[in-house]
């Protein structure tokens, strides 16, 4: 087989077709979010960095998810914009199976730090006097690491499987950026198995870790309402309130993509890509103001950072 055709030397990422007559608009509400993002997720990593009292597996675990998040917002927009602005809109090989592994492998991993975080709120309120003596430093730590690997051992026969297809010097990248469902649409040879893998990733991790979610949030309610006092159920309740929306933005903007994009044959092209840059986009983006907003601690470290007053 010859390499030169089956693999060409670059990709062309055409960005959102069309939708040619907004980039300018669009690019410039990307690069909003962008800011945004970045900000928004330094400033928690480093508001957890400098406050002891913030030194505990909850705030240990939104750092991982920040982490993650800057990791997926960095490894995307800054190509789109230069798709959009500046129509620089190839892409080497090698760099698009790189983004391509590095987006799937950091959701992957967000998915499986949201499973944690479950794990510690049920801990919190289900089994308090055992908290501090089973979430240490070292299980912490490893649960951050085990999400890594996680993440890394599911995604990487997705490249893998990729360089055994012949793309017939086709090299048209319908989408903004190197994801898995698009790059594989370039094969002219048999391409089955790349999709059902890509499926059941997308299942086994998704699926997994949104059963288990659930579950432990039956656990946390069933503990919650055997609580005699309205105000320990309220409070019980609150403790849990940002990592429920960080789930529902994360979960809901995954399977909402993920079903457009592989079963949805009627959608407009520019719809599905728009939804992939949302789940990409739109955690990083409201995590750290729904932590900011709904967490006393961070709320009032930032408002110290930033020579607020306090709410008495």
């Amino acid at each position: 087989m010859n390499i030169t055709l089956s693999h060409p030397t670059h990709f062309i990422l055409l960005g959102i077709p069309g939708l040619e007559p907004y980039y300018v608009f669009i690019a410039f509400i990307f690069l909003l979010v962008y800011m945004i993002s970045l900000i928004g997720n330094v400033t928690l990593l480093f508001v957890i960095r400098v406050d002891r009292s913030l030194h505990e597996p909850m705030y240990f675990f939104l750092s991982m998810l920040s982490s993650v998040d800057l990791v997926l917002t960095n490894l995307t927009t800054p190509k789109m914009l230069s798709v959009l602005w500046l129509d620089a809109k190839e892409i080497y090989f090698e760099a698009c199976l790189t983004q391509m592994f590095f987006i799937h492998a950091f959701a992957c991993i967000e998915s499986s730090v949201l499973l944690v975080m479950a794990f510690d709120r049920y801990l919190a309120i289900c089994n308090p006097l055992r908290y501090k003596s089973v979430l240490t430093n070292r299980v912490v730590l490893l649960a951050g690491l085990s999400s890594v690997v996680r993440g890394i051992g599911a995604v990487l026969p997705l490249p893998i499987l990729f360089r055994r297809l012949s793309l017939c010097n086709n090299n048209v990248i319908h989408h903004s950026f190197c994801d898995h469902i698009a790059v594989i649409k370039l094969a002219c040879t048999d391409s089955t198995i790349n999709s059902l893998y890509g499926l059941a990733v997308a299942l086994l991790i998704v699926a997994v870790d949104l059963a288990s979610i659930v579950w432990s949030y039956v656990l946390i309610l069933r503990a919650v309402f055997k609580l005699k006092s309205r105000e320990a159920q309220v409070k019980a309740l609150s403790t849990c309130a940002s990592h429920i929306c960080a789930i529902l933005v994360f979960y809901t903007t995954v399977v909402l993509s993920s079903v457009v994009q592989r079963f949805a044959k009627t959608v407009p092209l520019f719809v599905i890509i728009l939804l992939a840059n949302v789940y990409l986009m739109l955690p990083p983006l409201m995590n750290p103001i729904i932590y900011a907003v709904r967490t006393k601690q961070v709320r009032r470290r930032i408002k110290i950072l930033l020579h607020c007053p306090r709410n008495h």
